[in-house]
C-alpha cells in the first residue's frame, strides 16, 4: 500500500477515513494502526466519533458509500462542522494484500490525505425530501401493478377471461365487474351491460369472457386483493397531496427571474392511470421557467421524477454530456494501448434514467417525432434497446439545455441536427458508390431490387 504512494505529496494533512458497516464503523485518523477505532452506529456512538476526531484536529473525512449506512452519519458530521467526502467503492476497492476493515479505512484515509478521492454528487436537503417522497410513490405504482396482476390472475384461474375483453381490468369498467362479482352477481350479460360506452368490445364478446367456473377460494383471493389494491390507490393519492404541497413550498423559495409573460405556456398532456392528482405543468413551468411538457413523448411522470429527484441541482453539472454520463446513458470507453477494450453502458438505477428511458420508448413508438428518424437508425443497427438507451441520452442533453439556460424546446433545432446526420451518412453513401465505381446498369438493378424489397 505504501510504496506507490509514498513520494505523492500530503494534500490534506487532516483527513481521516471512515469504513462503513451495517453494525459499527472503522475510523483512521493517520496511518498508524495503533490509532484506528471502531464506533457503533447509535447517536451516542456518533458524538462518541465526533469527539475522537476531534481530539486529533480532524478537519475532513472521507467514507465509502454503503447502502444507506453513511446516511446518518454523513448528516451528524456535516452539522458537527466537518468536510465530509462521500466516494464510491470503485475509487477505493483496489486495496492490497488481506482486506480487512482496518485496512480499508487505513487506506480510504491514505488515499483522502493525498487528495485522490472524488465526491459523490449529492442533492441539497429540499430535494433529498422530494426525493423520499418520489421513491414512496413509485413503490406505492409498483404494489399497485402487483395486486393488479393477481386480480387478473384469480380471474384468470376461474376462466373469466376480462384480460382479454377489456385492456385494464382496473379501470372504471373492469374495477365496476369486479366489485359486481364480489357482491354476488353472476349474470354475464348483467355485468357486460356495467362496461363504459367507449370500451371497444361488443357487449356479446365481454358476455363471454364472464362465463366461468366460480371458486370460492379464487373469490376470497379476488377480495382480499381488491382491498389491498383500493389501499395502495388511497396511499397514493395522499402521497400525491404530500409532494405537491413539498413542492409548492419549494417553487416559492425560489427567486423568479423571469415575468410570467416570458413564459411559453405549459403544453397539455394526456392524463393516464398514474399521472400525480396535482397541476405538475404549472409547478414544473414556475419552477424551471421552461416548457419541459413541449417535448413530445415527455410525460407528467417525466417531470414529476426531475422535480423531485434533482431539481435546480442540474446546474451542479458542467455541461450536457456530464449530466448524461451521470445518469449513466453514454458508453464507458475503456481504451488501452490505443485499442478500444470495451463500450458497454454502465449499469447503476437511476430513477431519471429510468424516466427518460420510458420517454425514449414512446418516441420509438411515435410516428413524427424529431427524433424518429434517430431512433430508427440505431434500432435497425444496435436493436430497440441500444436505441432506447442512445434517444435517452438526447433527450438529457435536450433536457439539461433547456434547464440550465431557461430556454424554451427549439423544435427546429433538433430537426436541423437530425438532417444535418441524415446528409452525412448520404455523403457516406455517395463516397461507398464511387469507391466501388459501378455502371450505370448496375446502378439501376441495384435501386430496382430495392425498390421491390421495400415495398
Amino acid at each position: 500500500m505504501g510504496k506507490s504512494t509514498t513520494n505523492l505529496p500530503i494534500v490534506n494533512p487532516h483527513a481521516a477515513g471512515i469504513d462503513i458497516g451495517s453494525r459499527e464503523h472503522w475510523v483512521a485518523v493517520d496511518q498508524n494502526k495503533e490509532n484506528v477505532q471502531s464506533f457503533g452506529v447509535y447517536t451516542q456512538d456518533h458524538q462518541d466519533l465526533i469527539d475522537y476526531l476531534r481530539q486529533y484536529g480532524i478537519t475532513s473525512v472521507a467514507m465509502e458509500s454503503t447502502g444507506s449506512y453513511w446516511q446518518t452519519l454523513f448528516n451528524a458530521l456535516q452539522k458537527a462542522g466537518f468536510e465530509v467526502l462521500l466516494v464510491g467503492g470503485n475509487q477505493t476497492k483496489n486495496v492490497q494484500g488481506r482486506k480487512t476493515d482496518v485496512i480499508d479505512c487505513l487506506w480510504i484515509q491514505r488515499l483522502h490525505s493525498l487528495g485522490l478521492l472524488s465526491g459523490s454528487f449529492l442533492l441539497s436537503d429540499t430535494l433529498q425530501e422530494l426525493r423520499t417522497y418520489y421513491y414512496h410513490r413509485q413503490h406505492l405504482i409498483e404494489q399497485q401493478a402487483t395486486y393488479a396482476r393477481k386480480m387478473q390472475k384469480a380471474l384468470r384461474l376461474m376462466n373469466i377471461r376480462l384480460d382479454v375483453a377489456i385492456r385494464d381490468i382496473t379501470g372504471k369498467s373492469g374495477l365496476a365487474i369486479i366489485e359486481a362479482i364480489l357482491v354476488g352477481n353472476r349474470d354475464p350479460y348483467y355485468l357486460a351491460s356495467l362496461v363504459d360506452v367507449r370500451v371497444k368490445k361488443s357487449k356479446e364478446e365481454i358476455a363471454q369472457s364472464l362465463q366461468g367456473w366460480w371458486r370460492q377460494e379464487q373469490l376470497f383471493e379476488l377480495q382480499a386483493t381488491l382491498n389491498f389494491y383500493k389501499l395502495y390507490q388511497k396511499a397514493l393519492l395522499e402521497c400525491d397531496g404530500t409532494i405537491e404541497q413539498a413542492l409548492r413550498r419549494s417553487v416559492a423559495q425560489e427567486p423568479v427571474y423571469k415575468s410570467a409573460e416570458h413564459v411559453q405556456p405549459a403544453t397539455r398532456k394526456k392524463n393516464n392511470k398514474n399521472t400525480p392528482g396535482f397541476d405538475v405543468s404549472q409547478i414544473a413551468l414556475s419552477y424551471f421557467q421552461t416548457d419541459l411538457f413541449a417535448i413530445p413523448g415527455v410525460s407528467h411522470s417525466t417531470v414529476l421524477c426531475l422535480l423531485t429527484t434533482l431539481g435546480k441541482d442540474i446546474h451542479k453539472f458542467a455541461s450536457a454530456k456530464s449530466f448524461a454520463s451521470w445518469l449513466r446513458l453514454v458508453p464507458n470507453n475503456k481504451i488501452s494501448g490505443g485499442r478500444t477494450i470495451s463500450r458497454y453502458t454502465p449499469s447503476g438505477k437511476s430513477h431519471i434514467a429510468i424516466a427518460l428511458r420510458q420517454a425514449a420508448n414512446t418516441i420509438g413508438n411515435l410516428a413524427n417525432h424529431e427524433l424518429s428518424g434517430f431512433f430508427k437508425r440505431v434500432a435497425y443497427k444496435k436493436g430497440r434497446v441500444a436505441a432506447i438507451t442512445a434517444t435517452a441520452r438526447k433527450l438529457a442533453v435536450i433536457i439539461w439545455n433547456m434547464l440550465t439556460k431557461e430556454e424554451p424546446y427549439k423544435k427546429a433545432q433538433v430537426k436541423d441536427t437530425v438532417q444535418k446526420t441524415r446528409e452525412a451518412g448520404l455523403r457516406q453513401v455517395k463516397r461507398r458508390l464511387t469507391a466501388l465505381d459501378l455502371t450505370q446498369e448496375e446502378l439501376i438493378r441495384l435501386f430496382l431490387n430495392y425498390s421491390l424489397s421495400s415495398t
